[in-house]
């Protein structure tokens, strides 16, 4: 099968997987044609926090990340073979516990904080945290594999990526649109996101984009993924035009990604639309990064505020409990940051 990116006119990504016996391209090891449709790889599915939604774990990647802290599965071939039929069937059984109802432009990871911190503390104690958004009610707090929180009517599709093969998100994306009631994300590092393909999702009804971008200089990408980040630096003005609702991720990686890189990233996103939902995650050390340390709450609070100052309107700080761990820590950020962006 030959790649899909190279018929189209772009380099293939970094996506060999190990497999039983050597290593295999992603799109050969983790999907496949079957009597029954398209089958993926997937490796689990469960309610994820503090997103808040239905997400489908994918093994197979067309990157291989340094970071990534879903190797054992994104990078190996690991998994149940899913049709577009049993995506369909785990969206309808998921549906039914959905007590949250989100507009489109809301179909997005970022909005999952400002109904819900997860903490349980209304379940648990009887009484909400200083940090509860006091949006929703107690009955819509439900437990899942990752803790309390609400169930939102999204389902995403995570782990490993290969919209360089959209074909199996556009079969799941009609049965889904077609029986529930479901916005459909898909998290992406965007390297499969060529303008055919999101022609193609679009038409399919795909709603939403988790865009991650691992950094702005091209050096270092290739470094963090195989793979340069040219075209990727053209997705925000892409995805926009096209009309699917939009959000982007970037780790603050001390001594790589820092706050040079990411005011970059803020202001191409402020060219393209100031409202675009922007957060900046602390790196955690994971995988071939283990070397690494992870920021502290000083540099967290810089780079927020070197980002906001670029104009983006919507910013916040995620993986708070990585660089903040002490009652100080908390008061710094909610002074400093606001309680509601992080």
């Amino acid at each position: 099968m030959r790649c899909n990116l190279i018929k189209q006119g772009y380099p293939q990504g970094s996506c060999f997987v190990e497999v039983e016996g050597g290593k295999s391209l992603a799109c050969e090891a983790t999907l496949k044609g079957s009597d029954r449709g398209l089958l993926r790889l997937i490796s689990a599915a469960h309610l994820s926090r503090p997103e808040n939604y239905l997400s489908l774990y994918q093994s197979g990647c067309n990157f291989s990340c340094r970071k990534c802290h879903s190797w054992a599965f994104t990078k190996k071939a690991k998994g149940e073979w899913w049709s577009p039929a049993d995506v369909l069937k785990a969206c309808k059984e998921y549906e039914k516990g959905v007590t949250i109802r989100e507009p489109r432009k809301r179909a997005t990871a970022f909005h999952a904080h400002e109904s819900c911190r997860c903490c349980g503390a209304c379940v648990m104690y009887g009484k909400r945290s200083s940090l509860c958004p006091r949006v929703i009610q107690k009955k819509d707090i439900v437990l899942s594999p990752q803790g309390w929180g609400p169930a939102r009517d999204i389902v995403a599709f995570t782990g490993g990526d290969l919209t360089c093969c959209p074909e199996f998100y556009i079969e799941c994306s009609h049965l889904i649109k077609s029986e529930t009631r479901l916005w459909i994300l898909i998290e992406t590092n965007g390297y499969g996101l060529t303008p055919q393909n999101l022609d193609a999702l679009k038409e399919a009804g795909i709603d939403s984009f988790w865009l991650d971008i691992k950094a702005y200089d091209g050096t270092d990408h290739k470094w963090l993924t195989g793979c340069f980040n040219r075209h990727i630096l053209r997705l925000p003005e892409e995805i926009i035009k096209r009309g699917f609702v939009l959000e982007v991720l970037s780790l603050y990686i001390p001594n790589l990604v820092e706050i040079p890189q990411l005011k970059k990233i803020a202001r191409l996103l402020f060219d393209v639309d100031p409202e675009i939902p922007f957060t900046i995650l602390a790196f955690f050390p994971e995988y071939q990064m283990k070397r690494y340390r992870g920021p502290k709450v000083s540099e967290m609070i810089s780079a927020y505020n070197e980002v906001k100052a670029v104009g983006l309107v919507n910013v916040r700080l995620g993986n708070t409990g990585i660089f903040a761990s002490s009652e100080e820590d908390h008061h710094l950020l909610k002074e400093k940051v606001g309680a509601g962006n992080y």
